[in-house]
């Protein structure tokens, strides 16, 4: 039988062995969420709402539990790891708050012998595929929106991070959620593809690369489903000449390094005025040096290793090429006495001297590096933010709202921060351009990618 096997970054051994989805298996869980979901809808929405409270309490009373499973699966650090439930409750209650108001009817204007209303009714069996760098962030988008609008769900998680398919599953079960209605498979890359191209799937919701956003169009092709896709980033920051640079400098390093990088809405490349850049770069370094690269499972780790050895490596040859190409790595490796070629543990690194030519700057990196280049003015800044296939989230850093307001207009991404990077806020629509997807999950936009409009045209007087 086919296994899908964890293989622990921390040391490169065996974390957790489970195995995949046989074809009847898959096939028995298609047809239990189709008749799960026919119930589920019937289901009053307030009813709803307090099985989702309820799961979200479950899960953040195991906290310290989850947060350990994250660390030992994908390898962030201790310290941290549990934080990533307190994200899965802010964003799943705030979906719960805006449900009521989201899923309400459309009143139409009163008209003479006829009823007016559109309802947002479910889609039907949702298909999440979610990644391992944020393995409960980034699930918690598609899961709780779709099962809150009436849908079922079968959550496909990565093979990285089995656990935290099995333990959302449990606690929603738990919770009270009917059987049915949410599942997980263990899955390979084709019996997923095979469940796009050939079931009653009606939505699917992926977080990945652009590879796989592409391949799940593919097999979606003349399926007429719905589909929400989160793919890559190589999110920029712009630090204005009016901009805090204390704080400008502690916000960009933690969004270009927390997580070592492993976020698809982290900082990748940093834009700085002229009259700021050697400084911006001293403190940016002076920052850096602070990290400790360890193991994940010891508590003064601030930095972990990178999800595996060859992920790192990919970042080195990024790193290796630019400055072969004439770019200054300012961090002297030697530093982290964990850095060591051919494993996941890496050292960050700070690079000057760059330009667009060079891969760190335009191809994703998803690691600890960030590329600095100094700009003239705002025009400069922008021409370069906009250089990219990507278009997650950009970052400005200035004191001056209604300017950076005027140059959020003109960027080409799916959120505009002011002050601040690298973050979710679930009231806001979260939704990316060009390569880094379509669709959107969060806020009350949300809830219209895992619904349908249905009109209701009624004549009262014949």
């Amino acid at each position: 039988m086919e296994k899908l096997r964890c293989i622990s970054p921390i040391d490169n051994r065996l974390y957790v062995e489970r195995p995949l989805a046989t074809d009847y298996e898959i096939q028995n869980a298609l047809s239990t969420a189709e008749r799960a979901q026919l119930y589920w809808a019937s289901v009053p929405l307030r009813e709803k709402v307090e099985i989702v409270r309820r799961a979200v309490a479950l899960l953040q009373q195991k906290k310290l539990e989850l947060g350990e499973e994250v660390c030992w699966q994908m390898g962030r650090p201790i310290a941290f790891a549990g934080g990533e439930i307190d994200g899965f409750a802010e964003r799943a209650l705030a979906m719960a708050d805006l449900a009521e108001s989201a899923l309400a009817e459309i009143k139409l204007p009163e008209k003479d012998g006829f009823l007016r209303f559109i309802r947002r009714v479910p889609l039907g069996v949702s298909l999440v595929i979610a990644p391992w760098n944020y393995p409960y962030l980034t699930a918690v988008n598609a899961v709780v929106p779709a099962l809150l609008a009436g849908n079922s769900v079968l959550l496909k998680h990565s093979a990285q991070t089995p656990l935290c398919a099995e333990r959302m599953v449990e606690a929603f079960i738990e919770a009270g959620l009917p059987g049915g209605v949410f599942q997980y498979l263990h899955l390979g890359h084709r019996d997923a593809e095979q469940i796009v191209i050939g079931s009653d799937v009606q939505h699917v919701a992926f977080t990945g690369s652009v590879t796989g956003g592409a391949a799940i169009e593919t097999a979606a092709a003349g399926r007429f489903m719905s589909m929400g896709l989160e793919l890559g980033g190589k999110d920029p920051a712009y630090i204005r000449a009016d901009a805090d640079l204390e704080y400008a400098v502690a916000s960009v390093v933690d969004g270009a390094f927390f997580n070592s990088g492993q976020s698809c809405c982290g900082i990748e490349r940093a834009y700085v005025h002229h009259s700021l850049m050697d400084e911006f770069v001293e403190c940016v370094t002076q920052l850096i040096q602070q990290y400790r690269l360890g193991r994940p499972d010891e508590k003064a780790t601030t930095l972990g290793p990178l999800v595996r050895a060859g992920a790192a490596d990919f970042v080195r040859d990024q790193i290796d090429e630019a400055v072969q190409q004439g770019a200054t790595a300012h961090i002297d490796d030697g530093a982290f006495a964990m850095d060591q070629r051919g494993s996941a543990y890496m050292a960050p690194q700070l690079l000057t001297g760059v330009d667009h030519t060079m891969r760190v700057m335009n191809e994703e990196s998803f690691g600890p590096v960030l590329g600095v280049m100094a700009v003239a003015d705002d025009e400069e800044a922008l021409r370069w933010m906009n250089d990219s296939e990507y278009g997650l989230t950009a970052a400005i850093y200035s004191s001056d709202v209604e300017t950076a307001i005027a140059l959020g207009d003109r960027l080409q991404t799916g959120t505009v921060f002011l002050n601040r990077c690298d973050y979710l806020d679930p009231q806001l629509a979260w939704t990316g351009i060009k390569n880094s997807g379509r669709g959107c999950t969060l806020s009350s936009v949300g809830f219209e990618h895992v619904t349908r409009p249905k009109s209701y045209h009624l004549k009262t007087i014949v």
